[in-house]
């Protein structure tokens, strides 16, 4: 037994399966996760003393790598002031400043402390303005682990089989409509048949929660189209796109201008940060100027305000990252198509820049249903192959690869040859 093993066997006595995040768990795979001791440039080591190529990126942050030399100075000198006041700091508004004066379609901003609290504050920020009770997700998107939004996720609720959550009352989910993504007609039927009770549809431009599945040409136009005409807000799931596509992410990717936009994972570069913002209208609906109620004890932390902003203020400065991930997916996630296609394999890979899925179906995947035609036994017998291998993975069939600026050609090359070797030999 590893220290891996020992860890989780003490870990399932004390945490609920043994991890505090379902996303964590090998239990898809059939194995005690890995227990990781540190991490630098594109490289995590377990508890083992093992060496993985990460292409989980702590699910997104790490956009420059780990251990980002000017993220990690800037923390400590953060820390040497203390790590918590419970009152207003500069670097708040220093945050709000960078983030508004850059991004066009977020003219106010508002820090929370994760992805999960910034989609549920911006629901809530859409029904106060709008007045209107009903919102639209697409199925297999997934906005966090928020009781209204919990219907026909995806993420680590696919991975489990659990289509929705126990504890959730239905109360909390009537005013829920579930669309297929990729399909404007559906979105249509919803906003017609709920005729002027809608008060936001909300959707993961990319969605990554699936698996990778970009959207089809002309469907966030639609959706702009569409809640222009029926007087509803548009809200961009950005948690992971946001400052990964683009520094603009996809609303700058796909120029198109939601209403509303939630933050997360690169806006913390790894620390618990998340974030909504907007038209000015509406977010001075926001308490204290507005009678939406929000708050959050940490909200805006200078540790990791110090962190985020750092990371954002190098993302603006050097745009040349944005360039550079566009050529290593293509180079990468193209590389892996070629190889299917040589080994005459007939499963299928999405991608988005430096975002990616190899999907083990030989369905092209659009949507949710088509992500879930996917053979999750044969992801398992290919995510333990590359494990041995030294190459970490997302342990679910229905999570985003993540490459950063830290992943080397060199580094890339020799992972799609152990890929190649994978498939040759099967």
């Amino acid at each position: 037994m590893d220290r891996s093993e020992e860890l989780f066997n003490r870990a399932v006595k004390r945490i609920p399966g043994g991890v505090n995040s379902p996303v964590r768990a090998y239990g898809a795979i059939g194995m005690a996760p890995r227990f990781i001791s540190r991490a630098d440039k594109c490289y995590i080591y377990d508890v083992d003393g093992n060496r993985y190529v990460d292409y989980i990126d702590s699910w997104g942050p790490m956009i420059l790598g780990h251990n980002f030399p000017e993220i990690r100075e800037s923390v400590i000198k953060a820390c040497e002031n203390g790590l918590s006041f419970g009152c207003a700091t500069e670097i708040e508004v220093e945050m709000a400043e960078f983030i508004c004066e850059r991004l066009p379609h977020v003219e106010m901003v508002r820090m929370v402390n994760s992805g999960t609290e910034a989609v549920m504050s911006a629901i809530r920020a859409a029904r106060g303005y709008t007045g209107r009770d009903k919102i639209i997700k697409f199925a297999g998107c997934y906005h966090g682990h928020s009781d209204a939004l919990l219907v026909s996720a995806g993420s680590g609720v696919m991975t489990s089989g659990v289509p929705d959550s126990a504890g959730v009352p239905k109360g909390c989910t009537q005013d829920t409509m579930t669309a297929t993504y990729n399909d404007l007609d559906s979105v249509r039927t919803l906003l017609e048949q709920a005729e002027g009770q809608v008060a936001a549809v909300i959707v993961e431009p990319v969605a990554a929660n699936m698996g990778v599945v970009p959207p089809k040409k002309g469907f966030l136009e639609g959706l702009r189209t569409l809640c222009d005409q029926h007087g509803t807000l548009l809200i961009f799931d950005e948690v992971i796109t946001g400052f990964r596509l683009a520094f603009g992410g996809a609303a700058e990717y796909f120029g198109v201008t939601p209403d509303m936009v939630t933050y997360g994972k690169i806006i913390g570069a790894g620390m618990p940060v998340g974030a909504y913002g907007g038209r000015k209208e509406i977010m001075e609906m926001v308490s204290p100027a507005g009678p939406v109620y929000q708050a959050g004890t940490l909200s805006g932390n200078p540790i990791a305000m110090a962190a985020g902003l750092t990371q954002l203020k190098y993302l603006y400065a050097h745009p040349e990252v944005y360039r550079i991930l566009e050529e290593k997916g293509q180079k990468f996630y193209g590389g892996i198509e070629t190889i299917l296609k040589e080994s005459g394999s007939e499963y299928h890979i999405n991608h988005v820049s430096s975002l990616g899925s190899l999907f083990f179906t030989k369905e092209e995947v659009v949507d949710y249903t088509s992500a879930k035609s996917s053979d999750t036994k044969a992801f398992a017998e290919y995510f333990l192959a590359m494990l041995k291998e030294g190459v970490h993975l997302a342990p679910s069939q229905f999570e985003a690869m993540f490459l950063s600026t830290a992943h080397s050609d060199e580094v890339l090359e020799e992972t799609l040859d152990k890929i190649r070797t994978y498939f040759t030999d099967k």
